[in-house]
Order: structure tokens, then C-alpha cells, then sequence
């Protein structure tokens, strides 16, 4: 079986209370070559066929990427049947089916893009995440943890901090601290880790702590809604009045309809 080239895996998915997040799949995935059949075919015929399977893949991938959910199920459900055993195919079909909402579906997909190619960092990130927004947290960070094993994986950083987020969201202190600093000894300024730090700090009422990475996240990214509120908590738990008001006009102001503002005038209140 052929590797393909890992995919850019950018797109949040919330799965805890703010500001948790997972990390999953796919701005793209270079689609360079698929699994082969072990039965003798014309070579031409082959080729053919696998660049037929790659070319669905890809036209389902940007479809979904524009909302056009019904013509990408119909690109991707060809894809995999011409080649059940082509990763790629399979875990766009399961991120789509994810996004409308086939969770089960979803799940079957992930799990047969990790039999096609169960050594595949992106896979395994991919399939992780689904796990642990499903309450499957020991089986998800394993498959985070191996993710690491695969030498052409390029996102070790997003696999440890999944890890480490998932830990956290279940309540595992201990491994969610190891997983983000390791995290943030590959990549200093991944706001994720940085962010996750923060709340971990600020739920063992660390808080200098958590402000402190809090501010590293402040150098490297934007607010938003969910990340303000936290601020705006970790400043009122430290006595800081000044600075949680502060936080509290930020998301009163970019963020007047939102759920964290209704939140952050509840704990001030007001």
C-alpha cells in the first residue's frame, strides 16, 4: 500500500466547555496515490481507476468546503467505491458525514480510513478526534499517541495538544499537563497549547500561571468570544478588577449577542 502525503489538518471542532478544542482535518490533502489491489490489472486500467478515485476525492473535498454537502457525498461515496481502501476518501466521506450530522456513519468511516492505512499520523489525529467527542478519551489519546510513531507526520504539535485537551476535558490533570508542554517544546507558539495551558492553570488555581500563558496566546493570536471569557475569569480569580473589566468591555463590545457575554455579566453581576 502506497503512502499519501499527509494532509493540513485546520479546522476546529469544539467539543468541551470553552475553550477546548480538537483539531482535525483538511484546508487539503495532496492526493499523490492510493492503495493498489493486490489482483493483477491491465496498468493502464489502473491508473485510470486510481486517478478516478483521487479526483473524486478531491472534487468532494472542495465541494464540501463550499456547503455543497449533497454533490461531495455523491463524489466521495463514488470514490469509495472504486477503492474501499483509499484513506483519504475515506476520511473526508466521514468528516462530511460529521458535519451533517451522521455521527455513526461518520465513525464508520473513520475506522476504515485507520484499517487502510492505520500507521498514518493524520489519519490516526483524525480518528482520535472523533473518539474523544464521543466519550471514547483512552482510545482517542492512543490513537493521538501514535500519530507521534509515524516518521512523516508534520503536526505533532496538533496531535499532543488534541491529547492534552482531551485529557483535560475528562479531567486528567496529570496527562493533560505532560501532553501540552510537550506540545509546546515542538511548537512554542501554538495558541491551542498555550490557550489549553491557560485553563488547565486556571482550573488547578494556578492563576499567575494561567495568566501568564494566557498572555503568551494574546502575542500570537486574536480573541475570541470563548477565550475572553476565560481571561476575563482568570483576572477576576486573581483579584485583578481592573484587568476583568477590561476583558468584560472587549466582550461586551465585539461580542454583544453572545453566549460568553450573558456569561461574563452573570459572574460580574451585571
Amino acid at each position: 500500500m502506497n503512502r499519501y502525503t499527509p494532509g493540513v489538518f485546520h479546522i476546529p471542532n469544539v467539543i468541551y466547555k470553552t475553550p477546548l478544542r480538537l483539531w482535525s482535518l483538511v484546508l487539503m490533502i495532496a492526493l499523490i496515490s492510493g492503495c493498489a489491489s493486490n489482483q493483477e490489472k491491465d496498468p493502464y486500467d489502473e491508473t485510470k481507476t486510481q486517478k478516478a478515485v483521487e479526483s473524486n476525492t478531491a472534487l468532494g473535498l472542495e465541494y464540501m468546503n463550499r456547503g455543497q454537502y449533497e454533490v461531495a457525498l455523491g463524489k466521495l461515496k463514488k470514490a469509495v467505491r472504486e477503492d474501499p481502501k483509499y484513506a483519504p476518501a475515506q476520511t473526508v466521506l466521514a468528516v462530511l458525514y460529521e458535519r451533517i450530522g451522521e455521527q455513526e456513519l461518520a465513525g464508520k468511516h473513520y475506522e476504515k480510513a485507520y484499517e487502510a492505512d492505520p500507521d498514518n499520523g493524520d489519519v490516526n489525529n483524525n480518528y482520535g478526534v472523533y473518539l474523544c467527542q464521543n466519550g471514547e478519551e483512552r482510545q482517542a489519546i492512543e490513537h493521538f499517541l501514535r500519530a507521534l510513531d509515524d516518521p512523516f507526520y508534520s503536526s505533532p504539535s496538533i496531535a499532543l495538544t488534541n491529547a492534552g485537551s482531551c485529557a483535560l476535558g475528562h479531567g486528567d490533570m496529570v496527562d493533560a499537563d505532560d501532553y501540552l508542554r510537550r506540545a509546546l517544546k515542538i511548537e512554542p507558539d501554538f495558541p491551542d497549547a498555550l490557550l489549553n495551558m491557560s485553563r488547565l492553570s486556571f482550573e488547578q488555581e494556578k492563576y499567575l500561571t494561567a495568566r501568564a500563558f494566557m498572555q503568551r496566546y494574546e502575542e500570537v493570536t486574536s480573541h475570541t468570544a470563548e477565550t475572553l471569557l476565560l481571561a476575563y475569569r482568570v483576572e477576576a480569580a486573581s483579584g485583578n478588577r481592573k484587568s476583568a473589566t477590561t476583558y468584560k468591555l472587549m466582550l461586551e463590545t465585539n461580542f454583544p449577542e453572545s453566549d460568553q457575554t450573558a456569561e461574563v455579566r452573570r459572574l460580574s453581576g451585571r
